[in-house]
């Protein structure tokens, strides 16, 4: 269907948009590569593996390109991980927000979550059989040339499980949603396996620079503390996710907040060595290096006590950007309990919405979201509360917000037939407004925003993930030079 009113883009926004983000799960992706080099793990391994390929080899050229080769093969490995998301996507496209927001699975990565910090913590040690190493170090001493020096890589792969694991899982429930699946993925294992491949080309290139490093010692334990942290923090994520989607109502926004602060406060405590854990040895003294860490997660959790503060515009807590879409919405909380976004009227079906509409002869915001989606969180919490667009969305139009993952179940499950012949069966609130945008807008991800007249007439080319305060205020007016053309003006 043609809108009534062109929009104004020249149609890329979408593409660049998704190119920004490629690259931001790139950089998490390449961020997280940096810390699992800094683990017990992986550290101790780059000058013995660097000086086997450097000193094992008469011919140093040859030892160039082998320690090149070999960390050309720890990217190619990481980027294999990925592979069989590819095929799951190309079944069906939407398993990604399955993935994303099964509430079963949510649960699941809160389990190994809490197991992986655990281990952290230096508890237990997470690793993988010992036949799988073992047969791997056997097939690169066995195996020559370049099948030899990807066995070695695979090794390292695999013995370095236990400190890498839970960063590689962390990177995986990040990057598997609706809006870009398994290149997000593949993506984000990209910038993981760069950033371990490049310390050993690096310091095979520049045999010298393997005097700088620091040597091992108990830094390395307190970076893995420092992770255990984090996968705790991370954890109630997941736990959250599960408790939208199901509206089980037990981690509302000012527990998950208070966790996440208690993560930040216990770092700066382990740091100033208040905290030991099995591995620690007594801290003598706070290095510099230490003590600017400290710092750091110091400021972070005094970010997150801001959280707490109560905003008398939108009576709840203050939101905070850095937080939004890791926390539940200030709105879902056991203190301050709101309905809706900002406590704007809004509805949950669609039906409803059209049917007030008519009533009021206003235009209908069709609001495609989602419980766990990231960018919607962003566009609520600071973009709807901006002056203009709080005005527009309050008075001129009439709001329903249609969650995708919405898992309650319907009362007449049914299956549908989609435009590609497929059946597809209706069982939740979240299958039918899935199925609505996918099969109507022809696009899965979220949030995705549609201006309607009252009797379901596209007044304007709708738009996805738009931060930009001006461009979605001009969106929603849009809508209003829509309703005009069609001759009809809203009841005040």
């Amino acid at each position: 269907e043609n809108p009534v009113v062109k929009g104004s883009g020249d149609g890329n926004d979408t593409a660049v948009k998704q190119g920004s983000s490629m690259w931001r799960i790139f950089f998490l992706g390449f961020i997280g590569g940096l810390l699992a080099l800094l683990t017990p793990c992986v550290f101790p391994m780059i000058p013995l593996t660097v000086s086997f390929f450097t000193k094992g080899s008469e011919d140093k050229a040859k030892g160039l390109r082998n320690a090149l080769t070999y960390g050309g093969f720890i990217l190619l490995i990481y980027l294999l991980f990925s592979l069989p998301f590819h095929l799951l996507g190309s079944v069906n496209p939407e398993i990604f927000n399955e993935i994303s927001t099964n509430p079963w699975l949510n649960v699941f990565f809160f389990v190994i979550f809490i197991v992986f910090a655990i281990s952290f913590f230096g508890y237990f040690e997470i690793t993988l059989p010992a036949s799988w190493v073992n047969r791997m170090d056997q097939n690169a001493s066995s195996a020559g040339g370049l099948i030899g020096i990807f066995f070695m890589a695979l090794t390292l792969a695999l013995v370095s499980f236990s400190c890498t694991g839970p960063i590689l899982g962390s990177l995986l429930a990040g990057a598997l949603t609706a809006d870009g699946g398994a290149w997000q993925l593949s993506v984000g294992m990209g910038g993981f396996g760069l950033a371990l491949a490049l310390p050993f080309a690096l310091f095979a290139m520049f045999p010298r620079w393997l005097n700088s490093l620091p040597k091992s010692g108990s830094w390395l334990n307190s970076v893995k503390v420092v992770l255990g942290f984090a996968e705790v923090a991370l954890a109630f994520k997941f736990l959250s996710n599960a408790d939208l989607v199901k509206h089980w109502n037990i981690m509302p926004y000012e527990l998950f907040m208070a966790i996440w602060v208690l993560c930040g406060l216990g770092i700066v405590l382990y740091l100033m060595g208040k905290i030991r854990f099995p591995h620690d040895s007594p801290l003598k003294k706070l290095s510099g290096a230490r003590l600017a860490f400290t710092v750091l997660f110091a400021v972070a959790t005094g970010y997150m006590l801001m959280g707490f503060r109560y905003n008398k515009s939108t009576e709840t807590f203050t939101t905070l950007k850095l937080m939004s879409g890791l926390a539940p919405p200030v709105g879902y909380s056991w203190v301050f309990p709101k309905h809706c976004p900002h406590d704007l009227p809004c509805y949950h079906d669609l039906d409803q919405a059209m049917a007030d509409a008519r009533k009021v002869n206003k235009p209908i915001l069709v609001d495609f979201t989602g419980y766990a989606c990231v960018n919607c969180r962003k566009m609520e919490e600071h973009v709807w509360p901006e002056p203009g667009v709080f005005e527009l969305i309050k008075d001129e139009y009439v709001l329903v917000s249609l969650y995708v993952d919405d898992k309650q179940p319907l009362e007449e499950p049914h299956v549908y037939m989609t435009k590609a012949g497929k059946k597809k069966a209706i069982e939740t609130k979240g299958n039918k407004w899935s199925t609505l945008q996918s099969e109507t807008f022809v696009i899965s991800s979220q949030p995705y925003y549609v201006l309607l007249s009252p009797d379901g007439t596209l007044l304007t080319d709708p738009v996805a993930y738009t931060p930009d305060v001006a461009a979605y205020k001009a969106f929603l007016e849009r809508g209003l030079e829509g309703m005009q053309v069609l001759g009809r003006k809203a009841e005040r």
